[in-house]
């Protein structure tokens, strides 16, 4: 799963569109670490920071 469905999936966004411009903006941490590619390959242990939420993939 990508960063940007990983997004949607959680509902912090409800479109990729959406997804696109807050992860490009600067606003997504993963790891500790801003990341601005919604690409990014999301893996077991990660840990994404958004919008005060905090969401762990296992």
């Amino acid at each position: 799963m990508t960063l940007g469905q990983a997004l949607k999936a959680a509902e912090v966004v409800s479109s990729g569109g959406e997804a696109k411009v807050l992860i490009q903006s600067g606003e997504v941490r993963v790891n500790g670490a801003v990341e601005t590619r919604r690409g990014r390959r999301m893996r077991g242990g990660d840990v994404v920071e958004v919008a005060g939420r905090r969401i762990e993939f296992r």
